[in-house]
């Protein structure tokens, strides 16, 4: 079994239906991309067809055979997504056709920016017609990104020309980047089908990441799972296939009429839905009306290999936009689809449907507005492929710390590659770590701010309530950050008393600079309290009633009597009856005496040997008995 790791660059073919295309890729790679028996027989591709070329070095790339006719654009567009280098081909005989002009449109918008121009059929017209059709192409080509192109001319009959257009696309592949560079195995879903003792088959071509026998993978929309039961390229079985090949997926756990093609096969978690999108928008007008694109009108719009309704809104209130302008804008759709960062879209023209445009995916999960307010740098970063400052930015907005992958959702990209962002903004000083471990991060600012936070509102707590050593941990956070869960919640209250900020006592949180007035007030109210229980002998108050006396606070007393009781000064009896420890000692040897006499003692004779009342006598004994001190035998207690 082989391993595909060959150049992740896809080449796509683009032109005019019966220019020649799949017979110029039959020429270049030796298969023929038109497999279908209506495609033979008319003469046209209707379908994508795939094939391998090798170029003179040895490497190889993927070839996307694309329909050219204009009832099959969208089959053009759903091949033209995934292409890295594009093969223009041209007839000599025909030159530039209405097709040619959508089909570059589609190219420029899809942002490919390596093109090859093959001039075909020249063996079909005179030298001096091959001059005229070049010039008019180079002239075509001037006001797009592919003025400097290379024209290449050949004859798929003859032969010449064949390998120097080979040459030209090995020379284009040099200059050319791959569009998707995502860590995560992506694959749109272009054909499924079921075979016989294998399973559900799903084709395309892999975006990014690599596929291999036995990974998981998510079906999106769905978001089934299922297990890779195998791999093929171009037929053969491999053990892996990255980026840029076009595949055979053998699912397992999939029936093959639960996914369908325009679906998206995904590493499970690093792909996430969404039906509005903020990109950087062109209007093309290929129709050739002059007519601006209004803002909020409805459009196809085409991903990967799907295409749904939606509307494009442009943004800062830019109501009209002219053909060959750009604009930041945010897409909404009437169904939603698995964008991500950098991907790229084209849109056409509800009706009739024409390609207008399309753009690039900027933030795959914005906030749902047209102003961008702080928004605008954000998307100017990531249109401008600085995506480390972007990343950096975002966290920077965020007010809370968040994990790689909360981030990697909001901005449309995988989790490993996010981490490895946010990791260099740490070493580069632009972030921070929340606590121990890598889980969170955050910026200097936004945890100043959260500390002060909490601070703040200690503070006024304390002034509110001085003798208080602070609050519970879950009303501070109730009361400052009711959305912040938890477990960075406990990170946060950590680090702010490593720091010196926080104080936490017994499970309460104050706040520092308050511990030493709550610490005195304390230490006031338990040498209160020992004296007035100390005072009322075998007649203790309550310890309600003793607070009030005192002028304590119920926490205060309950913390000051918790204390007494742990330092074996006071006795607890029952809720909040309690005596000093030395009349309970005194009662104890007391009971001890009449439970040794043979028979024991009653409840009565006990309740008068002890002098107090019965209900108070009661509770006690029963305490006695828990502790194990005496043993009750009917209505008769015994010394153990």
């Amino acid at each position: 079994m082989e391993t595909s790791g060959n150049p992740n660059l896809v080449l796509g073919t683009a032109g005019h239906i019966d220019h020649g295309k799949s017979a110029l890729v039959m020429a270049l790679t030796g298969t023929d991309p038109d497999r279908l028996e209506e495609e033979k027989k008319r003469g046209i591709t209707i379908e994508l067809g795939w094939a391998q070329l090798e170029l003179p070095d040895g490497r190889k790339m993927t070839v996307v055979d694309v329909p050219g006719h204009e009832k099959f654009v969208k089959q053009m567009i759903v091949g033209a997504t995934g292409v890295d280098v594009a093969l223009l081909v041209i007839a000599a005989d025909d030159g530039v056709m209405p097709q040619t002009y959508e089909h570059v449109a589609v190219l420029q918008t899809l942002g490919i920016k390596s093109c090859v121009v093959a001039l075909t059929k020249i063996d079909m017209v005179e030298p001096d017609w091959v001059d005229l059709v070049e010039e008019e192409v180079r002239k075509f080509l001037a006001t797009t990104p592919y003025a400097n192109a290379r024209i290449v001319r050949c004859s798929n009959k003859t032969g010449e020309g064949v390998e120097d257009v080979r040459s030209a696309i090995a020379d284009a592949c040099n200059e050319a980047t791959a569009v998707h560079q995502s860590k995560a195995m992506r694959q749109p879903v272009h054909k499924v089908f079921s075979v016989r003792g294998a399973g559900t088959i799903v084709t395309g071509v892999v975006w990014s990441g690599v596929a291999r026998p036995d990974d998981i993978v998510e079906i999106l929309p769905s978001g089934q799972r299922g297990r890779i039961r195998g791999v093929q390229v171009h037929g053969k079985n491999v053990k892996e296939a990255v980026g840029g090949n076009c595949v055979a997926i053998n699912l397992s756990d999939v029936k093959a009429d639960e996914i369908e093609s325009g679906d998206f096969i995904a590493t499970p978690g690093t792909v996430h839905m969404s039906d509005f999108f903020d990109c950087y928008f062109t209007y093309i007008d290929t129709a050739g009306t002059g007519k601006p694109l209004v803002s909020g009108v409805q459009m196809h719009v085409a991903h990967g290999a799907k295409e749904v309704l939606g509307r494009v809104l442009f943004a800062d209130g830019l109501t009209q936009l002219g053909a060959g302008q750009s604009c930041y804008a945010q897409i909404r759709l009437d169904e939603p689809l698995p964008v991500s960062c950098y991907d790229r879209f084209i849109v056409r023209t509800y009706s009739p449907v024409r390609v207008a445009g399309g753009g690039q995916v900027l933030l795959a999960h914005p906030k749902r507005r047209t102003t961008l307010g702080d928004d605008r740098e954000l998307l100017e970063l990531i249109n401008a492929g600085e995506f480390q400052k972007a990343v950096e930015l975002e966290l920077a907005l965020q007010e809370y710390p968040r994990t790689a992958q909360e981030l990697a959702v909001i901005m449309g990209t995988d989790g490993e590659s996010m981490h490895d962002c946010l990791t260099k903004a740490v070493e580069s000083g632009a972030a921070l770590t929340l606590g121990d471990g890598t889980k969170y991060f955050i910026t200097q600012r936004a945890q100043d701010a959260l500390i002060e936070t909490m601070e703040a509102t200690l503070i006024a707590f304390h002034k509110d309530q001085p003798a208080e050593p602070g609050m519970k941990k879950e009303t501070l956070r109730q009361q400052c950050f009711p959305r912040l869960d938890a477990e960075r919640f406990d990170r946060l209250v950590n680090l702010a008393a490593a720091q010196g900020k926080l104080a936490i006592n017994k499970g309460l949180i104050g706040h520092a600079s308050a511990q030493a007035n709550a610490s005195k007030a304390e230490e006031e109210a338990v040498a209160a309290l020992q004296q007035c229980y100390r005072n009322a002998g075998k007649v203790p108050p309550e310890l309600k009633d003793a607070a009030e006396e005192l002028g304590l606070t119920m926490p205060l007393a309950r913390r000051a009597m918790a204390i007494l009781v742990e330092q074996g000064k006071a006795y607890k009896v029952t809720g909040d009856l309690y005596f000093d420890i030395d009349v309970a000692n005194d009662i104890k040897r007391t009971v001890a005496e009449a439970c040794s006499k043979e028979g024991g003692a009653g409840v009565g004779e006990l309740r008068e040997a002890m002098g107090i009342s019965r209900k108070r006598a009661v509770a006690m004994l029963e305490v006695f008995d828990k502790e194990e001190f005496t043993v009750r035998m009917d209505d008769r207690r015994f010394l153990r």
